[in-house]
């Protein structure tokens, strides 16, 4: 049988791997050694060499798009429709079992599946039948919660509550909310799984079907598999049936939801028998990247150990920027790029990587100051974030009270008790009377047009809204702005309501708009315009958002957090804010495990660039509404020094301490010159720049100033005749 077509494109471990016999194997493939090519061949090879029928073959992916491309390739390299074939998501495969047995499985036939919002809302109809208050038990946690058991494969039933009261009223809602969806015949995502392993675990018959069927599995990105998935891979498999996990424990950044990097680890043992085979070509990456992300990731310990290389050139060495600030470091990536482009080079081929969201702003602002084409893939540009339009929406009222639009933002969120029918009424209120929202709320109080219950929730925001006004009249512009946020209590609303992940970045972004208001800087272009600065900031957040980002298939320069990034590749790839606490967060920096991810999601930034790297830290940082000095990321020493060609070596990453880390820095202290670093100046001559530096104290003082036009100054504070911005 000739096979060429099948082997002959494959390097000698691909070959390994695709060829081998029936036992369980562990194919350990590193970042682009090419494991969805891997994964076809072996399939193609399965059914052509070893004689094994397509519906004897279940591979299982993590996406709609990854599972088509496989079952696309699987038929071009047969030649012929591969019928029968099961390849899909988990989910996907797990419905296909439910709707064969759904009886088996307890459900009605035209059982339906709820998206995420239905869910939520089936959620909030089990708080309000148990009569609890959503304000004290948020629908978002509950959800939270619920999904995180199922995950877990564990029922409301299986739960022991230890006598902890908050535990004993999640289990009610679980339970409740389980009663719900079966008296109407739906499942959630989470529930297709964890029916379907309760289906083939408790008819014995059933399972001993599929296990004879399916001969062979195949997972891929098997180290962001969960508890409950591989709980249902290692029960189709029995005993007999050969698995084929292809993955990269270097690779598992998911943790945070839920992924288990011990099930990668662990598979050795779980299959005493299995094979490893390791995938170490690259063929991506030049080979000082590949050298970086290997050194980096060699101070994990708990890992099962590969080297990638490759026999392409060794390439340029990293660059390494030390920013002054924020503004410097991205000022910095924008020039970088626009010089790419006039070599020539598209935008789209160049990418912007950080660790948190809310350092998309400052990218997005000088990119927009400078008319560079972006995307935010996988997110939302800034000023267009949910969170950030409700704390604006809290400004502009204070601004102007008739702002109807962001009226029915906030008045009722975060939630006081005021719903669509009150709401309603005010608007018809308004529309008869031709008075705006504001107006017609008070027309309401004063005339008792509401019933007492929503006449109170009505005169609480009416009074906090006034208060807040006053409260903020007197404030700068970026206390303002944190004065509403904490007097709102978005942030708790967020964090209760999405749970701790997602509610602390909202919580971050909120706090970015803090760092937003410290440093904008109002200059009207008309003379006889006369704006406050908060309205001039509301007129500038605007502005900003009404400037869409580009479209699809506009050659944009790609943004996006470190996350997002993984299964992408650019030929050119900025990596942000490599400052420690910032990255390696601060919350994972004395833990053990969340630094070893930390370090994993570090190794995917880097191998996503193929020729050219650039990391960048800045000395100075305004973020989550503080000025903070950092120290460079100890992730930078971990990289070879001779890789590393240092643009601006101002503040040595190598030999800098490492003692300070943004949960404990301290705001920068103001000098006896009444100036301190980080302040926003004008100069008559060299016109606006940021403090840097500050050597010596009062009129003799020296001070090093970044100015945008000319760079950086060094200057006598006594004859420098500086004004603070």
């Amino acid at each position: 049988m000739d096979v060429s077509h099948i082997i002959d494109s494959l390097n000698e471990p691909q070959r390994e791997a695709v060829t081998c016999g029936p036992s369980s194997q562990l194919v350990l493939a590193g970042a682009g050694s090419g494991k969805t090519r891997v994964l076809v061949h072996r399939i193609a090879w399965l059914i052509e060499v070893e004689q094994i029928p397509p519906f004897g073959i279940l591979a299982v992916t993590f996406t709609n798009k990854a599972a088509s491309e496989m079952r696309g390739r699987i038929e071009e390299l047969l030649g012929t429709p591969a019928g029968g074939m099961w390849v899909g998501t988990f989910h996907g495969l797990a419905h296909r079992l439910l709707r064969r047995h759904w009886q088996e499985a307890g459900l009605p036939q035209q059982f339906q599946i709820l998206d995420s919002d239905d869910q939520l809302r089936m959620v909030k109809r089990s708080i309000r039948s148990l009569d609890l208050d959503d304000k004290q038990w948020p629908p978002k946690q509950s959800q939270w919660y619920i999904n995180a058991r199922k995950d877990e494969g564990m029922r409301a039933a299986h739960i022991e509550d230890m006598g902890d009261a908050t535990l004993q009223q999640l289990v009610n809602i679980y339970k409740t909310y389980e009663t719900l969806c079966k008296r109407a015949g739906v499942v959630d995502f989470a529930e297709l799984l964890l029916r379907s392993l309760e289906l083939i675990r408790n008819n014995p018959e059933l399972l001993q079907h599929y296990q004879q069927r399916f001969r062979h599995i195949l997972i891929d990105e098997f180290q962001d598999t969960n508890e409950l998935q591989y709980a249902w891979l290692r029960l189709l498999a029995g005993t007999k049936n050969p698995v084929f996990a292809v993955g990269d424990d270097d690779q598992s950044i998911y943790g945070w939801r839920g992924a288990k990097i011990e099930n990668i680890q662990n598979f050795s043992k779980d299959y005493p028998n299995s094979r490893l085979v390791k995938m170490e070509q690259n063929y991506r990456s030049t080979s000082t990247i590949l050298n970086a992300a290997n050194a980096i990731i060699a101070n994990n310990s708990s890992r099962l150990g590969k080297s990638l290389w490759t026999e392409d050139e060794h390439g340029d060495p990293i660059k390494l920027y030390s920013a002054f600030n924020e503004i410097d470091e991205a000022s910095f990536i924008a020039g970088q790029i626009q010089r790419w482009v006039e070599l020539g080079k598209r935008r789209k081929d160049a990418a912007i990587l950080y660790r948190s969201n809310a350092q998309s702003r400052v990218f997005e602002s000088t990119f927009i100051e400078q008319g560079i084409p972006y995307q935010v893939y996988g997110g939302q540009r800034f000023f267009e974030r949910a969170e950030i339009k409700d704390a604006l929406a809290y400004l502009r009222i204070t601004v102007n009270r008739d702002d109807d639009t962001s009226f029915e933002r906030i008045v009722n969120h975060p939630p006081r008790g005021i719903g669509e029918k009150t709401i309603s009424t005010l608007r018809d209120l308004a529309r008869s009377e031709n008075l705006s929202l504001w107006e017609a709320a008070n027309k309401s109080l004063q005339h008792s047009l509401l019933n007492n219950r929503a006449k109170t929730a009505i005169e609480k925001f009416v009074v906090l809204i006034n208060e807040l006004s006053n409260e903020i009249d007197s404030l700068v512009l970026n206390e303002q702005v944190g004065q509403v946020i904490e007097t709102s209590c978005l942030k708790d609303h967020y964090l209760k309501r999405e749970g701790e992940e997602k509610g602390k970045n909202r919580g971050e972004n909120l706090d970015e708009l803090v760092s937003a208001a410290s440093s904008f800087n109002y200059k009207p272009e008309d003379e006889h315009v006369n704006m406050d600065f908060l309205s001039a900031f509301l007129t500038h957040a605007a502005l900003e958002a009404g400037n869409a980002q580009g479209d699809s298939d506009e050659d944009c320069v790609q943004m996006m957090t470190m996350h997002s990034a993984k299964g992408l590749e650019f030929p050119l790839v900025f990596i942000g804010g490599l400052e420690e606490g910032l990255f390696p967060h601060q919350n994972s920096i004395n833990e053990e495990g969340r630094l070893e991810e930390e370090r994993r999601l570090f190794y995917v930034a880097i191998t996503r660039a193929r020729k050219q790297l650039f990391i960048t830290y800045a000395e100075q940082r305004q973020l989550y509404g503080n000025t903070l000095l950092g120290s460079p990321s100890q992730f930078i020493r971990e990289i070879p020094k001779e890789l590393i060609e240092e643009i601006r070596p101002h503040m040595n990453a190598y030999s800098a301490p490492n003692t300070r880390a943004y949960g404990n820095t301290r705001v920068v202290e103001e000098s006896a010159s009444g100036f301190s670093s980080g302040d926003y100046i004008h100069h008559e001559k060299f016109g606006d720049g940021v403090i840097i530096t500050i050597e010596g104290n009062g009129q003799s003082a020296r001070v090093q100033i970044n100015f945008s036009n000319v760079g950086s100054k060094w200057l006598v504070m006594g004859y420098a005749n500086l004004q603070k911005r």
